[in-house]
């Protein structure tokens, strides 16, 4: 896999993933064999509190929601994923063998969006799953909300002359030492958003102390350090950010537990925040600061490697990150793919507005 396998178009070729709910199990095991891998991964639910559940827990691109169960039925189920969950764009197929205009109407009244009448045929099913997916990655990929905080956190960065492209480099250096260390495309994904949105928290810090030329007094160091805490609950409002939320508040942990803003230490870190950390201080340390000369890829890396050995960071991960960057160096100083923005051009939108503006 390539850097470029978790941009957003190739995010969209990822089996598509089906929740199919029914007590009979003979419908769930018909659903799976038409509807197989690797284009999709179908969850099965026997039930409608069963279901509810799985959406708790898991993200969905559809769900086959039989309007007939014995605990929930499909009407009410419906329901409670638009009311209870919050999914409102989530697509809800229902199944039923009814055609009776009532029972569909009830169906659309409870927030259905189409309807499957059994028995379907395989290229039917298919086709109605496909269809009601694309439309939803398509949603997941307009998010507004989404859109907003990244182009926050690009506002962030460029109140900083001094980092550049830091944002871009970190989002995809983060997502190939991930790849190296095997990690899933989910993670993948919330490291690449990691990369960006990390230190939207710095929003909250006063400009005076943010801006600060000089060192930071004991309670200027106390305010900077909350801007973890501030990142994570803008960020904690948007279900898609679910990985990516322990990132932006666990990234200056330490292994040892000297870190902040929590003092958690070792395994309790969660597993991207260590990930990403190593990669960021690899990029702090490899540019320049006003405090600071960029280091050369190898004396950055042994500085990183001392800081594994006073116990601040994982072992095992520094190892990784040494080991690509030693094994293929030229891969860490490739600029981010132009098309994979994630706020940019929302950004640069505001930027130029802003910049058109006439003052008296």
């Amino acid at each position: 896999m390539t850097v470029t396998d978790v941009s957003w178009s190739a995010h969209d070729r990822l089996p598509y993933r089906v929740l199919a709910v029914d007590d009979d199990p003979l419908q769930c095991l018909m659903v799976g064999e038409i509807l197989e891998a690797p284009r999709y991964i179908v969850t099965v639910a026997g039930s409608g509190a069963a279901a509810l559940a799985r959406l708790r827990e898991q993200d969905f691109d559809i769900v086959l929601l039989d309007k007939s169960m014995p605990d929930i039925g499909g009407d009410e189920v419906c329901r409670r994923i638009r009311r209870d969950l919050g999914l409102t764009l989530l697509p809800v197929l229902i199944v039923t063998g009814s055609g009776g205009s009532d029972d569909l109407m009830a169906s659309l009244q409870a927030g259905a969006n189409d309807f499957v009448r059994k028995p379907y045929l395989p290229a039917e099913l298919q086709a109605r799953v496909d269809s009601a997916a694309q439309r939803k990655r398509a949603t997941d990929q307009l998010d507004s909300a989404e859109s907003l905080l990244f182009a926050l956190a690009r506002l962030v960065e460029a109140k900083d002359e001094n980092t550049g492209d830091h944002c871009s480099r970190l989002s995809r250096n983060s997502v190939l030492l991930g790849q190296a260390m095997g990690l899933t495309a989910p993670e993948l994904l919330a490291l690449r958003r990691g990369g960006v949105l990390h230190d939207i928290g710095k929003l909250g810090i006063p400009d005076a102390i943010l801006m600060k030329a000089g060192a930071l007094d004991d309670d200027e160091w106390k305010v900077m350090r909350q801007h973890t805490v501030i990142g994570a609950s803008l960020v904690d409002g948007l279900k898609s950010m679910r990985l990516t939320v322990p990132i932006v508040r666990h990234h200056h942990e330490r292994w040892d537990g000297s870190g902040y803003p929590d003092g958690l230490a070792g395994e309790a870190i969660p597993l991207l925040a260590r990930v990403f950390q190593v990669v960021d201080i690899y990029d702090a340390l490899r540019f320049a600061r006003p405090y600071k000369e960029p280091f050369p890829p190898e004396r950055a890396l042994e500085i990183l490697e001392s800081e594994a050995a006073r116990g601040w960071r994982d072992p095992r991960i520094v190892a990784a990150f040494v080991a690509l960057v030693r094994r293929h160096p030229e891969q860490l100083n490739v600029d981010a793919d132009a098309n994979d923005d994630l706020g940019e051009s929302l950004f640069r939108r505001v930027v130029d507005g802003l910049s058109g503006v006439k003052t008296a």
